[in-house]
């Protein structure tokens, strides 16, 4: 028989020796096993989600060659969240990121709310990605059932995370680099097409006239950029990753600082730039684009053979890096969340290879019931899973935002020197995001064709539910508090 992993005990504060932020990283009981090359594709392949490649085309046809200004407005407001964010985990580095500083900032309730709902976003995450790359695998080899192919890569994933963070970083590594090439690939192949440069390409339909030529730039006026950003908005959910996997490598405060000042150029290439190759080889409104996809419609104008599988291949990477780093990234936050007494201790647990096995257990086992839900009751219950969540990653960018705001006071007036990242034009900037933030949620209510309206409600309804719960356990904690003062007061007086 082969012996169980020890479990170790985690830090005595609410995040850490020294409370909330301790600088004392990685946190207690994980290990410092992500190397800066595995952090630099965690950091680059965090913004490219498999949404990018599969869900543009919605997003093409609502807005025209206008999606572009969608794409940009929502890069520029990821680009100020994360410098936000780059701020304080630069200075206070652990595995909680937004949850722990939330804690400190703005209250444990703040805290516990937002970790729980970023956590509850990554488990439903799990079960579309893992159901998204069983429908390619079953493609390609249909003797295995599509929940055969779902069980096996989640499987899978599951005991690449158990071995160790290392393990998960080395996979992460190549998912990412595949994505990373591919679309650096598609962006350098289609730009010489766009220009003229790459022979055997036909250039009556290909060229900057598609900006244009096709009712304008903004073909169906200038309101379709704001429905463009609420189909774009989500694409870029996990950005914030590299925060939360800085913990666990060498040097926390500079793969923070790292990847926050590369946030812009990651956006810029990966997002604007693929997305400018795809309408100005195609006019927007090509039925290739609707029935094909974009990127699949847009390397099938240059003459490059089985485009669609080679998609499909570049798809299922995605697929599978999002879901390496989703349960990575729900694991850590639950452990984060043992680690404040904000979940059960056991979270808080780790092996002797510095794994919170208890934590990943925990969200792989909700992420395969959504799966299974995902086959038995799509309609209904996964429904409201996928809608209830869907707004979680502005709720978390406005968490961030106010966060921000407290925490620059309280570094500014404790710890000084580690403001090594800084938040531009504080606190305006920090204000407009909030602003922007709001705007995007109150504009979401007004939709219904997208059914931005039910995803805003039933996220808001879900977010109202887990802070009243934290609530409900700050007034217990309290009370219990309050006894054992009370009755440490009577002691002392007999």
């Amino acid at each position: 028989m082969t012996s169980q992993p020890t479990m170790t005990k985690a830090g005595n504060g609410p995040d850490g020796p020294d409370g909330p932020g301790s600088p004392a990283e990685p946190d207690g009981g994980l290990h410092a096993g992500l190397k800066n090359r595995h952090l630099s594709m965690i950091a680059i392949g965090g913004v490219i989600g498999a949404g990018l490649f599969v869900g543009s085309s919605t997003g093409i046809a609502t807005a025209g060659p206008g999606i572009l200004l969608s794409y940009a407005l929502v890069g520029t407001m990821v680009v100020l969240v994360m410098r936000m964010l780059g701020e304080m985990s630069a200075a206070n580095p652990t595995s909680g990121s937004f949850s722990a500083h939330a804690d400190r900032a703005l209250g444990r309730w703040a805290g516990f709310s937002i970790g729980w709902l970023y956590w509850f976003f990554w488990v439903v995450v799990l079960a579309i990605e893992a159901t998204a790359g069983a429908v390619i695998l079953e493609s390609w080899v249909p003797a295995v059932p599509q929940w055969g192919w779902a069980l096996i890569v989640m499987l899978v994933l599951t005991a690449t995370n158990l071995g160790s963070v290392g393990s998960y970083g080395e996979f992460e590594f190549w998912f990412a680099g595949i994505k990373v090439v591919a679309i650096g690939a598609f962006i350098v192949i289609g730009g010489l097409a766009v220009f003229g440069v790459l022979p055997g390409v036909d250039t009556d339909s290909a060229g900057l006239g598609n900006l244009t030529d096709h009712g304008g730039f903004l073909p169906h006026g200038p309101g379709s950029i704001l429905t463009g950003i609420l189909l774009v908005v989500f694409s870029f959910m996990g950005s914030e990753i590299a925060t939360l996997a800085a913990g666990e490598s060498e040097n926390p405060q500079r793969a923070v600082t790292k990847s926050t000042n590369s946030v812009i150029w990651r956006i810029g290439v990966f997002y604007l730039g693929s997305i400018f190759v795809v309408v100005t080889l195609l006019p927007w409104d090509s039925e290739s684009i609707q029935k094909d996809g974009s990127y699949v419609a847009a390397l099938n104008s240059l003459g490059i053979a089985n485009a669609g599988e080679i998609m499909k291949f570049i798809v299922l990477t995605s697929v599978l890096s999002c879901l390496n780093s989703g349960l990575y990234t729900a694991s850590r936050m639950a452990f984060s969340l043992g680690r404040r007494g904000d979940a059960p201790k056991v979270f808080a647990r780790t092996t002797s290879r510095g794994v919170p096995m208890a934590a990943i257990l925990a969200s792989v086992a909700f992420g395969f019931v959504a799966v299974f839900f995902n086959y038995e009751f799509p309609d209904s219950v996964f429904l409201f899973l996928v809608n209830s969540s869907g707004a979680v990653a502005l709720f978390v960018w406005l968490v961030i935002c106010l966060s921000q705001l407290r925490m620059r006071k309280i570094i500014e007036r404790e710890t000084p020197e580690k403001l090594v990242v800084r938040m531009w034009l504080y606190p305006y900037l920090t204000w407009a995001t909030i602003a922007l933030i709001v705007f995007v949620l109150g504009y979401m209510l007004t939709d219904t064709e997208h059914d931005g309206r039910q995803t805003v409600l039933l996220s808001l309804l879900v977010a109202a539910l887990v802070v009243g719960v934290s609530l409900v356990l700050e007034k217990v904690r309290r009370g219990k508090n309050d006894r054992l003062a009370s009755g440490a007061s009577d002691t002392e007086r007999v």
